[in-house]
C-alpha cells in the first residue's frame, strides 16, 4: 500500500505541472478564442532566455526577473502585432496564426541561443525525501508546491481582483465586455502575459529536469489530454484533469505496463482522452456549444 501511495503522490506532483501547462492554453482560449499552439514554444523560449541570462553571470533571481520581462515583451508583441489585425476573424485563421507564431518563436530561440541542448541548474537539489516507506523527489516536491501556489494565485486573481473579473467578463462575452468599457486588446495582453508567466514556470521545471532543448516545446502535447478531459475553456478543469492524468499515467505504467511490455506511460493519457471523447466531448467542465443549423 505504501508503494501505491508513493506512485500516486509522485504522479500528482507531475500532474500539477501538466495542469500548469494546460492552464496556459485554457486562459488564452477562454479570453480570446485562440488555441495557443505556441504555448510549448513559450516554455522553450523562457528556458533558453533564463539559461542565457545565467550564462551572463546574473544571479538566479535577477535572471528570472529578466526572463519575465522577455515573456512580457513577447506577450505584448504577440497581441498587438499578430492578433490585433485578426480580431473577429474565423477561428481557423487564428489557429493558423498560432501555428505560425510557434515556428517564429522557435526560430527566434534558435537564432539567439543556437540549437544545442543546455543544462539548467537553479540550485534546487534532487535528493530523495523519505516519509516512512514512501520515497519522494525533492525537486518534484518543490516544483509541485511552486506550481500549486501559482495555480492557487491565478484562481484568486480571477475570482477576487477587479482585473480578474474584467478578464472573466471578456471571456464570457467579448461584445458585452466592450459595451461596458473593458478594452479587449489590453485584456488579451494581460492574459497572454499571465500565460507567459505560466510558461516560464513550466520551462524552468521541465528544463531543469530534461535540459533546455528544442524538444521541450513538445511538452504542450502533454497538455492536450488534460484539455480534453477538463474542458478546453475551463481553468478548474485543467487543474483537476492534470492531477488525474499525472496520477493515472504513473499507476498505469506500474500496474499495467508489465503486462503489455512497458512504455504505456507515454500514450496512456491520449488513450484516456480518446475514450473520454465518446462520453463527454466537451470535457468535465467545458462549455457545451450548441449551434442552430
Amino acid at each position: 500500500m505504501s508503494f501505491f501511495f508513493e506512485v500516486t503522490i509522485n504522479g500528482l506532483l507531475v500532474g500539477i505541472m501538466y495542469a500548469l501547462v494546460a492552464m496556459g492554453f485554457a486562459l488564452i482560449f477562454k479570453a480570446s478564442d485562440v488555441f495557443n499552439f505556441a504555448q510549448g514554444d513559450f516554455s522553450l523560449l523562457a528556458g533558453l532566455a533564463l539559461v542565457g541570462f545565467l550564462e551572463m553571470g546574473m544571479p538566479v533571481w535577477l535572471a528570472i526577473v529578466c526572463t519575465l520581462g522577455v515573456m512580457a515583451i513577447l506577450a505584448y508583441s504577440t497581441v498587438f502585432i499578430i492578433f490585433k489585425p485578426l480580431v473577429a476573424r474565423p477561428p481557423l485563421i487564428l489557429f493558423m496564426a498560432a501555428i505560425g507564431l510557434s515556428f517564429l518563436v522557435q526560430g527566434i530561440g534558435q537564432a539567439i541561443w543556437g540549437t544545442d541542448a543546455k543544462g539548467l541548474d537553479i540550485g534546487i537539489p534532487d535528493n530523495p525525501i523519505i516519509l516512512g516507506e514512501i520515497y519522494l523527489s525533492t525537486f518534484d516536491l518543490i516544483f509541485g508546491v511552486i506550481a500549486g501556489l501559482v495555480l492557487a494565485g491565478l484562481v484568486l486573481f480571477f475570482q477576487k481582483t477587479r482585473t480578474g473579473r474584467a478578464l472573466r467578463a471578456v471571456a464570457d462575452d467579448h461584445e458585452a465586455a466592450l459595451s461596458v468599457g473593458i478594452p479587449l486588446l489590453k485584456a488579451w495582453a494581460v492574459v497572454w502575459v499571465i500565460a507567459g508567466i505560466v510558461a516560464l514556470v513550466a520551462g524552468i521545471a521541465w528544463g531543469s529536469r530534461l535540459g533546455v532543448q528544442f524538444s521541450l516545446s513538445l511538452i504542450a502535447l502533454k497538455a492536450l489530454p488534460v484539455l480534453i478531459l477538463g474542458g478546453i475553456d475551463s481553468i478548474p478543469g485543467a487543474i483537476i484533469a492534470g492531477l488525474a492524468i499525472g496520477a493515472l499515467e504513473n499507476l498505469a505504467e506500474v500496474y499495467i505496463g508489465p503486462f503489455v511490455g512497458g512504455g504505456i506511460q507515454s500514450f496512456f493519457p491520449y488513450l484516456m482522452a480518446l475514450l473520454f471523447l465518446w462520453f463527454k466531448p466537451y470535457g468535465m467542465f467545458g462549455k457545451e456549444i450548441v449551434e442552430r443549423v
